[in-house]
C-alpha cells in the first residue's frame, strides 16, 4: 500500500483514462495516485482484498480506511477534489443499489459509447510519480 490513495481504473478504457485526466486536473495537492486494473502493481494489491470479479471492471478506490467500488468511489473521488466537485458528493444520499446501477448501465457500455485503446495510458514524465506500476 502507497501513503496515499490509489483509484484503479481500466487502463485500455477511454472513459476510464479521461476520469484519470480529470482528477488529476482537479487534484491540485496531488492526493491521489493511479494504478491501472491491467499492472502488476493491481494484481499484486488486489489480490488481498476482498473484492468481487464484476468490481474488477470498475473505480477502484483504495484508501486506510477500505476499500471502494463504483459509485461511492467515484463519489469519493470527487469529495477530494477541489473546487465545486466536491459538492458531487451530495448524490451519497442517493442509495447505493440506484447509484450503482446507474454506473452498471454506462461501466457495461464504456467500450461501446468511448472507446477502447490497445495499451494502457503512458503518463506523462511530470506524472510519472503518481501511477503505479
Amino acid at each position: 500500500m502507497t501513503d496515499k490513495p490509489v483509484i484503479f481504473f481500466d487502463g485500455i478504457c477511454n472513459l476510464c483514462n479521461g476520469f484519470v485526466r480529470f482528477i488529476i486536473k482537479h487534484d491540485k495537492y496531488a492526493k491521489f495516485r493511479f494504478a491501472a486494473l491491467q499492472s502488476d502493481f493491481a494484481k499484486q494489491e488486489l489480490l488481498t482484498k476482498v473484492i468481487s470479479v464484476e468490481e474488477l471492471s470498475s473505480v477502484i478506490l483504495l484508501t486506510e480506511k477500505g476499500v471502494f467500488t463504483k459509485s461511492t468511489a467515484a463519489l469519493k473521488i470527487a469529495s477530494q477534489l477541489n473546487g465545486f466537485w466536491k459538492t458531487a458528493y451530495i448524490f451519497i444520499i442517493i442509495p447505493k443499489f440506484i447509484r450503482d446501477f446507474i454506473y452498471d448501465i454506462i461501466a457495461k457500455n464504456r467500450y461501446k459509447w468511448f472507446g477502447k485503446d490497445d495499451h494502457c495510458m503512458l503518463p506523462t514524465q511530470e506524472l510519472k510519480d503518481r501511477f503505479l506500476n
